[in-house]
Order: C-alpha cells, then structure tokens, then sequence
C-alpha cells in the first residue's frame, strides 16, 4: 500500500493482509497519511527464512520454463513503485510480451492507479492467459487464492482473455488448480469491502481509533498487541477469545478490570466459561497489584488431577525440536531434527538420552530408534507413561511414521495402550494461572525454582534459528562453533524434557494434598486384534513398496491405485482410532472443551421418566431419563442410537470402581426418543441399563450423553485386506475397483466406446453394463433428474432379461430399501428382490428373507446363478464372504455413491465382477473423522470427479436435467453446483404455475445480531413466508392440479441447526400450521415441494459454533434449495456475506453462495 498521485494504491498483498487484520492495515495507512507512528515490525527471523525459500521455489520454477520455452519465457524488470509512470511502463511491457507470442511471462505488472500486482507467471494456454503463482505453502491457502483472483481480476479488466482456472504452485511439488468462479466472488466482495474501508480512513479527520465498529481486529499481530495492552483490552486475560471478546463489547465491558467487576449473563457465552474467564482476570489483576511477582496457580478441578497416571521408574519425559522449513529437496519439508527424553536413573536422578537427526535417512533412523528405546524400556518397565506437553509430540509422531511408512504399528500400540500422557488438557482443566499464557514456560516459576532457565536458546524458534546456524557453521568447517552451538540446543530440549518431569511432579503434588486418587490403567482399544493389525501393516508396507518414495504428482495411475490400496488398508482402524482419541479426551478435559462437539449433550435438566425396572425376560435392570441441553449442530442422535452416559465425580456405585475424583461413565445408553424444544435446546428420552447383570442401581443422574463406540467393521477390514494382499503380490492385476482407483475409463468388451454419456437412458446404461470387461459405470444425477427411477429400470432389465444377480448396497438400509421398492415398482417379482430386514424392522415390496440367516442369503446368491436376482444390504452385507462369496455378483450397485468412501467401496466391491456407481458428489458429502495418507476418505464419485463438479464423460454419465425445478430456479442450481450444465426438462417443468409468485430463487436478507444456533428474526420471516404462499393457486399438468390451493405439505422448511428446527417448529404451530415439514438438510435428502423455505440462521460469521463452512457448505445449500420445484426462499443475516473462510473449500462454498445472491 502506498500513495501515489493522491490517490492510495492497494496490492494484492495489502488484500490478504485484511484479511488476517483490517484494523492493522488501517492504521498502518494512518501511518503513510501522517496521522501516527508506525509500529514496528518485530524481528522474525523465521519469516525471513520463508521468504527466501520462497523466492527459490520461484526462481526453480522460472528455470524450469527457460527450460521449456527458451526465449518463449519473457521476465519484466521490476519497476520503482515509487513511481507510476514506471509501472504504467511495466504493465505496457507486459502487455506486448503477450501481444508478441511469449508462452510464459514472468513478474507481470498490473497497474491501474489503484492497483499494483507482480503476477508470478502468466500462462498462455491457447487463447487464454492462466494465472500461475508459487506458494512454498504445502496447501493452497485462502490469502493466495485471493492474490491470483486479484491478478485474473486486473488481466480481465485491461482486456486479456483470461482462462477460467487459476494454478498455485505448492512447496511440496504439487499443483493445486482452482475454478476463477469458486475465487473472484470473495475476491471482489473483499476487495470491495476494503476500498470503502480505505476511502472511510482517507476522509476521516483523525486516525482509527481501537475498537472501531464494523473493523476486524485480529488481536495478535504488533499493531493490536499494543492496542491491547494500552486500553487494558480483554483479551489480555488468558484464553479469552476474540468472538468472546466481542460478546463482551456488545454488553460495554471492554476492559480487563470491567470484566473482573461485571456480573450477570452475557449472550453467547455460557455460565460456566463466563464464570472461568471472570475468574481468571481477578487473579491476573491481583496478581498485578503484587507488582507482578511471581506466578499464582489455583485448583479449580481437581478431577482434572485423577488423569494422571501413577508414577512409575521407567517413566519417559519427552520434547522434540523441529524446523519447519527444511528442505533436501524443494517438496519435502519440515525435519524433526531432534527427539529428546529424560529418563531417571536406578538413584532417581535424571539422565538425558537425545535422538539427533540431520536429514531425511538420519529422521528415519532417529524414529526407529526412539520406537526401539521405548519398547525396550517397556518390557523393563510395563508400567512406564511417555509425558509430553500439547499435542506437537504425539500428532509428529504419526506424522513421521506416514512419511516414513515405518513404526507405525509400534505407535498404534503405544496410543492404543495410552502410554503417551499429555499434561496440558490436565493443566487446562484442573488449574487457574495468574498469567495470559497457559504455555510451559509461563508454568515453570511454579514448580522449576533455581532451575529456572537463563540459556540464550530460550524457546522453539530460538532452537530452530540456532539448528540453522549450526547447518551453516558445518557448511563453513566452523566445527568447534557448531559443537558448541549444537550441545546449546540440547541443553535446551533437555531442560523441556526436565521442565515437563518437573510439572508433572508437580502436578501429583497438588492432587496427593487434595486426596485425588491415580488414574488406573485405561483399556486399550477394545477392537484391537493383534494379528490382524500384524496382517494390515505388513500387506501396507508390501503395497507402498511398489510405490516407493515418488511424489503424488509424478505418480502413474497405477502407483496412485497403489497408495490407496495402502491407506485403505487401515482404514477402518484410523477412523475407530479418531473415535477413542476424543473419547478419553472426554474423560480429562474440562467439559467447556468438547461440550460443542457432534452427539455431546451436556445436560441442563433431567428427570426420571420410569425408574429402575425389568420387563418380561429382561435380565439387567434399566430405567428412562428425559435429559434436555444444547446439541451441537450437525448431530445425529437419533431413536436407536448407543451412547456413553457420563456422571460427575466417581460415578454410580454398583459400577465398576473409580479412583477419586475421576468421572464415572458407561457405554449402556440408548436413545429412544429425540425432540426439539421450542427454547432451542434438546430433549433426549434415554434407556439406560446397569453395566452388568448383578450390578446395584442407583439414584445419581446424568450430566452429559457422549457419541457410543463405532460399529465393529471385521467383515470391511478383512475383505479390504485380502484384496490389498493379493494386489501386493500382483500389482499390475485388474479388477472393477482397481480401474476406479487408477481413475481409468471403464474397460470395455471389444465393440467401441461407452453411449450412454451421449444418451442418458435406462436403456444406454444397460447396453454399456453388459459390455463392462470387470469393471465400473458411474452416474451422476443431481436433484429430480431420476437417479432412483434410472437405477431402478436398469436393474430390473439386467435381472429379467439378462440373469444377472444384482446387489444393491448404501451407507443407510432406507436408501437400499428405497431402491429396492423402485425395483418392484418397475415391473420385477418382489421375490426375486430380497434382504434382511433392518433394526427398524420395516418391509417394502421386496421379500425379506425367511430365515434371516447368512446361509439363507448365501443360498439365495448361489441359486439365483444364471437365473438372476437383487440382493439388498449394507457394507457388513457384500464384505462378508460367507454371505456373498468374492466377485460372485454380475453387479453391485452403489447408491449415493457420492457418500460411499473409497474404503468401503472397496471392501463390498469384492463381492462383484462389475460397479455401478449412482449418486451426486455435490450433494451431502461422505463423512469422516480419521487423518488418513490418502484420500481414501473421500467417496467413490468424488474421487472420479476430483475438481470437476460434473463428472467428467469419460468416467461415465451425468444425467442433464431435472424434471423438478423450474427453469429458473434450475439456472441458480446449476450455475452454483454443476458448471451451467443442468437444465429444466421442457417442457413439464415450465408448464407448472403458481399465481404472485415469481419462479426461480429469492433472497430474503433479515438484519439481526448475536444470533448463533437459533433466530427468532427469522423464523418469524420463515412464517410469513409460508403463511403468504400456503392457498396460492398451484398448477401442475402432469399431476392432475389445476388451479389448486397450494396446501401445507407443498411447503418444506430446511434449517442448518436442530435448534432452528425446534423454533421454526413451534413458530409454525403457533400459526397453525402444524402439517409443514422442517428439518434439517440431511432429513430431507430425496424429499420435494412446490415451495422451500431455507433459513440460514447465524446472524455473522462468527457466530457460527462449527464454523460458517457448515452453513455455506455448496453442498449443503443445493440440497436444500433444490427441494423446491418452483421457488426458494433462501433467508440469511447479510452479515454472511463478509464470511471469511479458513480454506480453498470455505472460498468456493462462499463464492457460490455470493453468486446465488447475485442471481436472486
């Protein structure tokens, strides 16, 4: 940002740094209009390392176009930006380059007057220009989106055909490509906003004052903190967070002191974090009133203490030191340069064992050697813990064991076993601290003495700058120095392995004076099976070797197939494994931390509906709660759904025995009834049973339901292992999920290519099917283009008039029965359709098996050979060998493949010679909460489609139009999920007519504030809304209505948050009517009416509790709207327009979300 020609000039730079802190860049305009000093930036030399490295990957990537093009590659000097005569020459420069047939054009300078950019590369590809920039970034981050947007902006505006993809050149070797449609919205909405807050500043009179309205403030950078420490802020209490802070400000407590005095509630945030942040700035004031001496510490929760386990001889203490940057080879970075641990002696005393690392095979080894080390002193010590301090420790260690494929095993077991102890959740929920920070050196003056350390090398980025002056003295010969230098750095990470003994100690302490028993020993994961872990890990390590260490985007087809076989493999227990992490999580941690999470209920009120009872043979005594609180949004408890069921202190007596002060809990829960209160919160009737048969009752209540333990997977994991283990030993083999994972046309019979792409028929697909060599068809069909209808008609043609046996799998039962009941509805014996019947213990047209036995399924596969017949089921179902036996079926249809992971799809595609893929990736998405190597998380047609929102014809066919919405409302549909590619099928849907109503899409903008999960604002818009179109007159030829009253069922409401619902329920009630459907977007999948009504709720980014992404999720948001077949209301708070999203997903759902207000 500069001033030239008195006019202010912005770079794409001055954009993203707003959007990091606009009230920084705004006074560092103050700054250049002379109205203030300017902070200075502190020294960071870590920041200027990046830089260089930055400008080496883009100085790599210049040679690597020289290469290429020669004298085709066209470098402009970089002008003095001083003056604007200079760069209106520059951008001259660059123009003719591109006039005169340069293929690459390097430091492109785009000058308006108002906007100055360097563009790293542009790209001639044909006729168009491509915008390319570096990032040594390993992903693509929302700041560069912004800068190369801000580029293609300039280019278009001076005229240049820009491309309509835009490319970020990662550190690590990849390419991430991104739609200028899913960028140039937020971009513009962005720059837009930052242009009025600049032209504000430049006429006001004096300089920005803090705390100024409608400005962001990050709170952290150098222009904040001193802001922050200078009006005594609130956010100089410890933990107190920004969105906090502004709950603070809205009620006129803006300092630290009118906190520690304030009193009563404060929208938004709860009594008990209220209460905690209340507390913690009294003991930071009264700790400045001692003149800042010393550092206080109160037990709050001495729960909190019964996580520590008992103390043992072997114990291990334990810190790593890592560099971030390092690099060998340009695309692999960070290096965990040292693994350091104390242990104690046979005397007690303390005895340092460090694990150095210089490179990538030395990182290696060092891994493999701390593994060793702690198996070793395991088998001496049984009982020994690894304690750390945060997570860096435990989450690198994964990581390391990915990037080297090795120890993971030994790992598995140590995370499984509970070894690793992490002392800060422990301090975090039992302590109160006198200080801002909660970080282990801000804890030391408690407990470390005249231990305290005073060594130049005082924290993690001091060890990282000195680890890389040691590389340059090494470089230099300078042995001595680097010597002295390096046993510095040790000296550090062994006084942090010290500093965590000293804490724990410390920490054992405070709870033997408060009788806090130990923590016994936590149960392992209960799924653990040893030798099939042994089996997994092997087969992987078998398949990544044909991999070998080749970067993902230098890999084959087949290498890529390869390495998602591996990750596959583990699958399922990386996503059991997420599951136990964030349960014992629960166990410790302060419940303000996990209390939002997905199916958490913390409880307000409970009641007992019917105590402690038995009926008829039961052998355990049970009784029913009705427990109401807030349920996170997103949740999915539901009638039938298993929980853990948590008490306060020591839980139920009768069960099994806590230590002191430790939460009791377990795993007997079982909702039998969820409901929406109108105050927005949850009620949940629960079945709870003893634990045991013989186990007292007892009279204590509640107060939390947690998510119950995942289903066991043993039928998924095997089948996926023996195919890995029979791919390992013949990788160049190929079957239907192979050709699927290389993202390889579907192998066909001789004769020609696919049709159906061409022509989307039924009778296309069948001809296409019959023709698959061992292979896979997908179909992608968005709202009302007759997905089911299509499925349906071809499974019955194959099955009548072809023999073939067809199964018909999908992540729910009601999804495969739904199939199934369309499948008879087509014209196929009911008896020749057959399943299990599911819990919910309904049957459709098809035949439920009589008995319901594996041999009978089993039977029925092996008779209908040749003859042909559907099986129904689910992934338990087709990865079952003793029910399906291996590629037995002609076809396995998968539908909503779209929420079908590659996994699983994996593991029922055995049961099959040939896939059929039926779904939308850009409808609801899969589901996942384990970190996988691969994608493999990622579902069956997302991974076909990759960045393409329709699926590329090659890989099948995408069904063009939808017999459901209006034309009108289908553009707005099409435009924001499938590129313009879908449209109304004529003429049905524009036949229909509703009187005073336009057809299409309609923004309703509703202004409130402060509202989070719930809006009474607009609920009491969603009512107008139905009450104005309920009586309408509503024509559809082609279901007999003519002129008919639009009735209730014709009106569905879809809302974000259950809270939502539950106000939109009652609101509804309330003006009689009770028959108009609302719920969320995940109850309504599949479902239409005349007219939808879709509340988003928030009131601003920030007051979304999972994030605006969830609200503004494309594909959440298309689901919804497309419920409608002739108009959609879609009513939000316009503040959801200045949302700022954390990632290249987040700019996309908030760019269609822009574009679809702009069409409205």
């Amino acid at each position: 940002m500069f001033i030239s020609e008195g006019a202010v000039v912005l770079s794409a730079s001055d954009l993203t740094a707003a959007t990091t802190c606009e009230w920084a860049v705004l006074r560092r305009l103050d700054a250049k209009l002379g109205r203030v000093d300017a902070v200075p930036e502190p020294e960071d030399a870590m920041n200027r390392r990046a830089a260089a490295l930055g400008d080496r990957h883009e100085a790599r990537q210049l040679a690597a176009y020289q290469q290429e093009l020669g004298a085709g590659v066209v470098v402009i000097d970089r002008p003095d930006t001083r003056d604007p005569d200079a760069l209106r020459a520059a951008q001259e420069r660059t123009l003719a380059a591109m006039r005169d047939g340069a293929g690459v054009v390097f430091q492109a300078t785009l000058f308006d007057g108002r906007f100055l950019g360097f563009a790293d590369f542009l790209v001639r590809s044909g006729d168009e220009w491509e915008v390319v920039d570096t990032k040594l970034a390993r992903r693509a981050k929302v700041t560069a989106l912004l800068q190369v947007a801000a580029y293609a902006t300039a280019l278009r505006a001076l005229g240049v055909a820009v491309g309509e993809r835009v490319h970020l050149l990662l550190g690590d070797g990849t390419t991430s490509t991104h739609r200028l449609a899913d960028v140039v919205p937020v971009h513009a909405e962005r720059m837009a906003r930052l242009r009025g807050l600049v032209e504000e500043r430049v006429a006001a009179a004096g300089p920005i004052a803090w705390g100024a309205e409608g400005v962001a403030a990050c709170g952290r950078c150098a222009e904040c903190t001193a802001q922050v420490e200078a009006t005594r802020d609130v956010l100089l209490v410890g933990r107190l967070t920004v969105r906090q802070r502004d709950r603070l400000r809205a009620v006129g407590v803006r300092t630290i002191d009118e906190l520690a005095a304030s009193s009563g509630p404060v929208e938004g945030i709860g009594a008990a974090p209220l209460q905690r942040l209340r507390l913690q700035a009294e003991l930071q004031l009264a700790a400045e009133r001692r003149g800042g001496a010393g550092v206080e510490a109160q037990v709050i929760d001495a729960e909190g203490l019964a996580a520590l386990p008992e103390p043992d001889p072997g114990d291990v203490f334990f810190d790593f030191e890592g560099d971030p940057l390092w690099s060998a080879d340009g695309r692999t970075w960070g290096l965990e340069y040292l693994f350091g641990v104390v242990e104690l002696d046979d005397a007690g005393r303390e005895r340092y064992r460090p694990f150095w690392a210089h490179d990538r095979e030395q990182e290696k080894q060092a891994l493999l050697d701390f593994l060793a080390y702690l198996q070793e002193r395991r088998r001496a010590h049984p009982g020994l813990h690894v304690y750390h301090y945060a997570d860096y420790e435990r989450s690198h260690l994964q990581q390391l064991c990915a990037r080297h494929g090795v120890g993971e095993a030994v790992l598995d077991e140590l995370l499984r076993e509970h070894v690793l102890v992490d002392l800060y959740p422990v301090v975090l929920r039992s302590l109160r601290i006198s200080e801002r920070s909660y970080g282990l050196k801000r804890l030391e003056p408690l407990y470390m003495g005249d231990r305290l350390r005073e060594s130049d090398v005082t924290n993690g980025a001091d060890s990282v700058t000195a680890y890389v002056t040691w590389g340059g003295l090494v470089e230099q010969g300078r042995t001595a120095e680097a010597e002295a230098l390096l046993a510095e750095i040790a000296d550090y990470n062994a006084y942090d392995c010290a500093s965590t003994r000293g804490l724990r100690d410390w920490l054992l302490g405070l709870a033997d004076d408060r009788g806090v028993g130990r923590r016994p020993p936590l149960p392992g994961d209960p799924e653990a099976d040893a030798g099939l872990v042994r089996r997994e890990v092997a087969a992987t390590a078998a398949l990544l070797a044909h991999v070998a260490d080749v970067p993902r985007d230098d890999r084959t087809p087949a290498q890529t197939a390869l390495a998602l076989a591996a990750a596959a493999i583990e699958y399922h227990r990386r996503e059991d494994k997420a599951f136990w992490w964030e349960h014992y999580d629960r166990e410790i941690a302060a419940v303000d931390d996990w209390a939002d999470q997905k199916d958490v209920l913390v409880v307000d009120d409970a009641e007992v509906l019917t105590d402690w009872h038995r009926e008829g043979g039961q052998r355990t005594d049970r009784r029913l709660l009705r427990l109401v609180g807030q349920l996170a949004a997103g949740s999915g408890l539901r009638r039938g759904s298993r929980t853990y069921v948590m008490y306060d202190g020591p839980g139920p007596e009768g069960c099994d025995p806590v230590p002191a002060g430790q939460r009791g809990e377990h795993e007997h829960g079982e909702v039998r009834d969820v409901e929406t209160l109108p105050d927005g919160r949850t009620a949940v009737v629960v079945e709870e049973r003893v634990p045991s048969e013989g186990c007292a009752t007892w009279s204590a209540l509640p107060f939390a339901l947690t998510p119950g333990r995942p289903l066991a997977t043993p039928t998924q994991r095997s089948a996926i292992l023996e195919w890995g283990e029979r791919l390992a030993l013949g990788p160049d083999r190929r079957d239907a999920v192979l050709d699927l994972l290389r993202r390889e046309p579907p192998h066909l019979l001789p004769g020609g290519a696919l049709e159906s792409p061409a022509a989307p028929t039924a009778d296309a697909v069948v001809r296409d099917l019959l023709r698959l060599d061992g292979s896979y068809l997908a179909v992608q069909g968005p709202p009302g283009t007759g997905k089911t209808r299509l499925g349906a008609e071809v499974i019955t043609a194959l099955v009548r008039d072809h023999g073939w046996r067809v199964g018909v799998v999908a992540q729910s039962h009601a999804v495969v029965e739904n199939l199934l009941d369309r499948v008879v509805a087509a014209g196929l014996d009911a008896q020749l359709v057959k399943k299990k019947v599911s819990s919910a213990g309904t049957v459709g047209a098809w035949t439920r098996f009589q008995p319901e036995t594996t041999a009978a399924v089993l039977l029925f596969v092996m008779q209908r050979r040749g003859r042909g017949g559907v099986l129904g089921g689910t992934a338990w179902t087709f990865s079952n060998a003793r029910q399906v036996p291996r590629q037995e079926l002609d076809l396995l249809v998968l539908d909503e493949a779209g929420q079908f992971s590659i996994a699983n799809t994996i593991a029922v595609g055995v049961a099959a010679r040939n896939l059929l893929l039926l779904g939308d990736p850009q409808q609801l998405p899969q589901v996942s909460q384990g970190l996988h190597p691969e994608p493999v998380d990622a579902s069956a047609l997302g991974w076909l489609a990759q960045d393409h929102d329709v699926l590329p014809a090659e890989f099948g066919v995408f069904l063009p139009e939808t017999w459901r919405m209006h034309p009108d409302l289908t553009a707005a549909v099409s435009d924001l999920s499938y590129e313009g590619r879908l449209a109304a099928r004529l003429p049905e849907t524009a036949a229909r007519r509703l009187t005073g109503l336009r057809p299409g899409l309609h923004a309703v903008p509703v202004e409130h504030a402060g509202d989070t999960v719930e809006s009474a604002a607009e609920a009491d818009v969603v009512v107008r809304l139905v009450r104005d179109a309920v009586g309408r007159a509503w024509t559809d030829p082609a279901r007999d209505r003519f002129d008919d009253p639009l009735d209730q069922d014709d009106v569905i409401v879809v809302a974000p948050f259950n809270a939502q619902v539950g106000r939109i329920r009652a609101a509804l009630d309330d003006a009689g009517l009770r028959r108009v459907r609302v719920g969320t977007v995940d109850r309504f999948q599949g479902q239409e009416a005349v007219v939808a009504v879709v509340s988003l709720t928030a009131s601003s980014p920030a007051d979304v509790p999972r994030g605006i992404g969830f609200v503004l999720s494309r594909n959440r948001i298309n689901v919804a709207i497309s419920r409608a077949q002739w108009a959609a209301h879609l009513v939000h708070s316009p503040a959801l327009a200045d949302a700022l999203p954390h990632d290249a997903v987040g700019v996309a759902d908030l760019s269609g979300f822009l574009r679809l207000l702009g069409r409205a």
